[in-house]
Parts: C-alpha cells; structure tokens; sequence
C-alpha cells in the first residue's frame, strides 16, 4: 500500500493500467466494470467513476453509468452461478449475452470478483474473451482482499469530492 494518504498503491494503479489498455486495445467496447463477490463496483472504465482517471471510448454504456454496469454484472454473475449450480456445471467462467444492439461479456476473475464488458454489436466477441482472459490473468493474482479494499475506499473518497 502506499505511504501517502489517498495515494494509491503500485497494485492498485497496475490494476487500472490494465484496465486502461484493455478499453485502449479492444475495438468495440463500449464500457468496462470490475465488481466484487458483494456487486460493488472496484474499478470501471467510466472516466467519472475513478480516482484516477481512466478513459471511455465510444458510446455510454448502460443507462450511461458503470454503476448500471456493476449492477448488472453482479445479477448476472449470481444468475449463472446458481444456474450451474443446479445443473452440476462446476464453476462459471464466462457468460456471453449476444443482444441486437450490443453484447455482454461476464468473466470469473478471483473470489468471486467479476469482470464484465458492454460491446458494440459488431464487436469481435473472439476478441473481446481473449483480451477479457488476459486481463483477468493478470489481475486474479493481485485482486486480493486488501486490494479490493483499497479500491472501494479510493471510490468512497472520490465520490466524497
């Protein structure tokens, strides 16, 4: 963690440098969330919704929020989860929701943290799942709960603003 108050940790702003190069090399993606076990949003692509800014490409994303995102995420991500359940599926890795104006991508990433992508229609869905897998390899190790907490208390602060 960092020594100065409100600084972020070097995991923490590696965290949003992949995030960051996800949206900056992926065309087509329209808004990008990382969501906790408990559905609160860590870390989106919503330049508004960061301590450190993080740039939006394209069109606003559901309802124009990453927190209508999060929230959808979340539903999603418990949806599919007792849907496997119930079919003895084991766990989920990835759920895909192909949509006339768009497509939503849903991905495990640790502990129950989601990371979930809204993409244009005539997105590369191929991909959007490859980078989705890189980023979540990268980011499962260091998504710890000291991280997600940190995240959460950087959200809190700049909401306070």
């Amino acid at each position: 963690m960092s020594s100065k108050p409100g600084a972020l940790s070097t995991e923490a702003r590696n965290l949003h440098w992949l995030l960051t190069n996800l949206v900056d090399e992926v065309p087509g993606l329209i808004s990008v969330a990382v969501v906790s076990s408990d559905g609160l949003l860590l870390l989106s692509s919503d330049p508004g919704q960061n301590a450190e800014r993080v740039p939006a490409q394209g069109p606003a994303g559901p309802r124009g929020s990453s927190a209508d995102l999060a929230t959808i995420v979340s539903g999603l991500g418990s949806l599919t989860i007792g849907a496997a359940r119930l079919m003895d599926g084991g766990g989920v890795k990835q759920t895909m929701v192909a949509m006339d104006e768009g497509s939503l991508f849903v991905m495990s990433i640790s502990d129950g943290s989601l990371l979930g992508v809204h993409a244009t229609p005539d997105c590369d869905m191929s991909v959007v799942a490859y980078h989705m897998a890189l980023f979540v390899g990268r980011a499962g190790h260091v998504l710890t709960p000291e991280l997600r907490s940190e995240l959460r208390q950087s959200r809190e602060r700049a909401g306070a603003r």
